[in-house]
């Protein structure tokens, strides 16, 4: 008997193990078709000149202006650069001399078509999306049946399960 004591006594102060378990889960089908958009970004016309050791002129309204860059002339947002004339200042030292133009987009009197190729430089256009066949759905065991659509669609079909044990 005095075997057993020790086997008897640990057997009668353990305390039974309580848990919570918990499971849960969900089905979801989620069904989109795109919008048609489009994103334009108009730029500007810019015009720069920069040097030294030169001597520059240019023409406006018919009489020579000395020393001076000319003038960006914009009509309907559309720049024309100026004719300049640069030369060197001294002959045998050094110069330099540097132009840049960028021609900007001109002003549309209407806004662009969806596809259509617009007078913008930096153009985004997306056509929208058809549903076609595009279908899903959720039975009540939690089966998913998700079906294509046509172009600019997305299905998703998505199963979740949570087990939990505290």
């Amino acid at each position: 008997m005095k075997k057993f004591l020790p086997l008897i006594l640990l057997t009668g102060f353990t305390t039974p193990a309580f848990a919570d378990i918990t499971q849960t889960m969900s089905s979801s089908v989620q069904l989109s078709t795109a919008a048609a958009a489009t994103q334009v970004n108009r730029i500007g016309t810019t015009y720069s000149v920069s040097g030294s050791g030169v001597d520059t002129s240019y023409t406006s309204g018919g009489s020579a202006v000395s020393d001076g860059i000319g003038s960006l002339t914009v009509s309907s947002g559309v720049g024309a650069i100026p004719s300049i004339e640069a030369t060197q200042k001294t002959a045998g030292n050094s110069f330099t001399f540097s132009q840049s133009f960028t021609q900007g987009d001109a002003i549309s009197s209407s806004a662009p078509t969806t596809g259509a190729v617009a007078n913008y430089s930096d153009i985004t256009s997306t056509a929208s999306g058809t549903a076609g066949d595009l279908a899903g759905t959720v039975t009540t065991n939690g089966g998913l049946t998700v079906v294509a659509g046509g172009a600019g669609t997305v299905a998703t079909g998505q199963f979740v399960t949570t087990l939990s044990i505290d």
